[in-house]
């Protein structure tokens, strides 16, 4: 097989200065997607671009979480659930995973599939922020309910079919591999396409990590991607002195912006013979359902995580 890789900037939708360099990112088709996210302050400023450009590859950004104090969103159902004491989402995904109710998670998710339907936009995919609904923190996952919401939709949804074992976060999990078979064949029984990996990196600035450093890392992810459809993502921002200080990530966003802009990615891109994808080349390979099988397994996984 040909190696495929599917960029996507996440978060459209969460800053003027994070729409500002994604905008200019799909424009030049320096990434194949972006998701957006109905919760986020600058969410209409995002749709409103997206309807003018008519832009594709737009995916939803599915939010259940509000990690930045100077940038806080509640959900949009008002579920007390799905919110802390400060009335906005909580702030990190142990706290989601703990709180949520799950029934009031679906109907989340459900508004925010309408949100983007009603800003006029037809997603091409659905991922999810800080993968609040994997059950990285305690086990409990949301992902049989977001699978069926996709499998409704006829939507791909983020996920991975392997775990690259140079993925130094994915491969670290206790046993990933094992939950892993199952979910992936729940995709598969609900016709829901799913990339064959996602290679992750950290939100932060690591220690010691420099932006020569960052782009080295990015670079050499090009020449080692697996064979198959790949995704990674990026959280691009312009610079702005004001989020600068209210954002601890901020800077890492900045270099992701600037690496996209430069020539460096695109020429790795051309000599390690990668193909920048879509979630369209993922539906090309999707399976077809099965949904009595599905059914069975759907409630077994949900009966378990309760």
């Amino acid at each position: 097989m040909e190696k495929y890789l599917i960029l996507n900037a996440d978060d459209f939708g969460q800053s003027e200065a994070a729409n500002q360099a994604i905008m200019y990112l799909l424009e030049e088709r320096k990434v194949s997607s972006a998701t957006i996210m109905p919760p986020a302050s600058a969410f209409e400023q995002a749709a409103a671009w997206c309807r003018k450009q008519k832009a594709a590859n737009i995916g939803l950004h599915l939010t259940l979480t509000s990690e930045i104090a100077a940038l806080p969103w509640k959900s949009l159902t008002g579920d007390p659930s799905l919110e802390g004491p400060d009335g906005r989402m909580h702030a990190t995904i142990e706290a989601f995973e703990r709180q949520s109710d799950p029934k009031a998670v679906v109907r989340e998710m459900q508004a925010q599939f309408q949100a983007v339907k009603q800003a006029g936009l037809t997603v091409s995919h659905a991922d999810n922020h800080m993968g609040s609904l994997y059950g990285l923190a305690t086990g409990r996952s949301y992902l049989p309910q977001v699978l069926w919401q996709c499998s409704r939709r006829g939507l791909p949804f983020r996920l991975f079919r392997w775990i690259d074992p140079r993925d130094k976060f994915l491969a670290s999990i206790p046993g990933a591999e094992q939950a892993l078979r199952k979910v992936v064949h729940l995709a598969d029984t609900l016709g829901v396409p799913i990339p064959d990996y996602l290679l992750s990196h950290t939100y932060g600035v690591e220690e010691g990590e420099t932006y020569e450093s960052f782009k080295q890392m990015m670079l050499a992810k090009l020449y080692d991607l697996p064979e198959g459809i790949c995704e990674t993502y990026i959280h691009p921002a312009a610079e702005d002195e004001h989020m600068s200080a209210l954002v601890p990530s901020w800077e890492k966003r900045v270099w992701e912006y600037k690496l996209m802009q430069g020539d460096d990615f695109a020429y790795a891109l051309r000599d390690a013979k990668v193909a920048l994808a879509t979630y369209d080349d993922v539906r090309k390979y999707r399976k077809k359902p099965r949904l009595k099988s599905a059914a069975v397994l759907l409630r077994s996984l949900m009966t378990r995580q309760k």
